[in-house]
């Protein structure tokens, strides 16, 4: 019978060589493992986009002062566009998955469109000189780049209707809230352990659906604040203290303490944001019978 290899870098811990389980079923990753698993929109057609920096980088060691100089300032700029193109994607992406977003602040894919024909133009300029030749490369690389990564949002989304003062609290609210599963993934890292690393995704995952949940009704922040600063304080404070330990000695005992933290704090906010959305439908329940209300007394009837 063909057995489950399970060592140090597996998956699923156990002895290197040794059976984990007999039940196919059991080796699967728990219900929600992968709730919310995303690939990075900037991947590897935007890690290419620095190759040509460092060709140009390269080549133009060999070119003389002059040469060296312009070759480098036009990979600099070729550079400067790989990682614009790559940030752009990235808040793009961000803006997609909410309901409720504002448009970047800084319109990075348009950057590196613009940072992409300076550069070719300055390596065409290198090797030919004139104006018209790299002019023409400049502007055909700016529209390609144009073309296959698009622009960035021009518009912010959902915001209709929505307090500006009482969206930028939830804007700063949810910035601080993100911070803080920023540092614990960071700090999750540190152990080595993929299980854990996957444990505490699920509990962000859990934790960006309230962040969610509050922008698309400012009105919530109240009730969630607490949540999105008190309680992850806690959980970022927590898990730097769990990599510490388990990093030092790989405690079992921490492990399962650690565990069981986040079982807990995933529960409550899961627990919290089905009670804004209750809450919600409630009021516009409200805001339908008043209105229902109203009509009937202008004498509109409602079948």
């Amino acid at each position: 019978m063909a057995q489950r290899f399970g060592g140090k870098y597996s998956p699923t811990p156990g002895a290197a060589g040794e059976p984990v389980t007999s039940d196919p079923k059991a080796a699967l990753p728990p219900p929600g493992a992968y709730a919310g698993a995303k690939v990075d929109p900037a991947g590897a057609r935007v890690n290419t986009l620095f190759l040509p920096a460092v060709v140009l980088g390269l080549m133009s060691l060999t070119s003389g002062a002059i040469g060296m100089a312009t070759g480098l300032i036009g990979a600099g700029l070729l550079a400067g566009a790989a990682f614009m193109t790559r940030e752009g994607l990235r808040a793009e992406a961000a803006y997609d998955a909410r309901k409720v977003a504002r448009r970047p602040a800084l319109p990075r894919k348009m950057i590196a469109s613009l940072l992409t024909g300076l550069g070719a133009g300055m390596a065409v300029w290198q090797h030919e000189g004139g104006v018209i030749a790299p002019a023409l490369y400049g502007v055909a690389a700016l529209v390609l780049h144009g073309l296959a990564f698009g622009i960035d949002p021009l518009r912010d989304k959902g915001t209709e209707g929505i307090d500006g003062f009482q969206q930028d609290r939830v804007a700063r609210a949810v910035e601080e809230a993100e911070a803080y599963l920023t540092a614990m993934t960071k700090a999750i890292a540190r152990t080595g352990d993929r299980q854990m690393e996957t444990r505490v995704e699920r509990f962000q995952k859990t934790a960006r659906d309230l962040f969610r949940t509050v922008e698309e009704d400012p009105r919530d922040l109240t009730g969630a604040r607490k949540y999105m600063s008190v309680y992850l304080m806690g959980a970022r404070d927590a898990t730097v203290k769990f990599a510490d330990i388990y990093t030092r000695g790989h405690d079992a005992q921490a492990r399962s303490d650690y565990t069981a933290l986040l079982d807990d704090l995933e529960q409550n906010f899961a627990a919290r944001t089905k009670a804004m959305l209750q809450n919600d439908r409630s009021d516009l329940t409200i805001e339908i019978d008043v209105l229902r209300d109203r009509l009937q007394r202008e004498g509109v009837r409602l079948d």
